[in-house]
C-alpha cells in the first residue's frame, strides 16, 4: 500500500505515520502543491491531506488532483471542525478525520482490491 502525507508538520507527519504498519510506503510531502506533484509521479492508493498548509491550501490540493485523476481517495486530516470544510470533503467525495483521532485513520484506508491474474 503507497500513501502520500500531506501536512506542512515534521511532526504530525510522524504521527500520521506511526498509524500504519511498516510493509506500508509512506511518503512524505509538506504542501498541497508538492502533494499533486507526489501524486503524479507516485500515483498512491491513498492521500491522507491536512488543509491549512502553505503554497496550496489541502482542498485546492484535493480538487486539483481529482480533476486530473477522479479516481484519488483522499482524507483529510485536520484539526478543524468547521461544517464548511467537512462540506467541502463531501462535495469532492473524500473522508474527513480530526488530528485528535488519529486511530480512525486506520479503519479508513484499506487494502485496494488486487486484480485476479487473468
Amino acid at each position: 500500500m503507497k500513501i502520500i502525507v500531506a501536512d506542512d508538520s515534521a511532526t504530525m507527519r510522524a504521527c500520521i505515520k506511526d498509524q500504519f504498519p511498516p510493509e506500508y510506503r509512506l511518503l512524505e510531502c509538506a504542501d498541497g502543491r508538492e502533494a499533486v506533484a507526489l501524486y503524479a509521479a507516485e500515483r498512491p492508493d491513498w492521500v491522507l491531506m491536512d488543509i491549512e498548509m502553505p503554497t496550496l491550501d489541502g482542498i485546492r490540493a484535493a480538487r486539483e488532483i481529482k480533476a486530473l485523476w477522479p479516481e484519488a481517495r483522499i482524507v483529510f486530516v485536520t484539526a478543524f471542525d468547521e461544517r464548511e470544510l467537512r462540506a467541502a470533503a463531501m462535495e469532492l467525495g473524500f473522508g474527513y478525520v480530526l488530528k485528535e483521532s488519529l486511530q480512525d485513520l486506520a479503519q479508513l484506508i484499506q487494502r485496494p482490491p488486487q486484480r485476479e491474474e487473468l
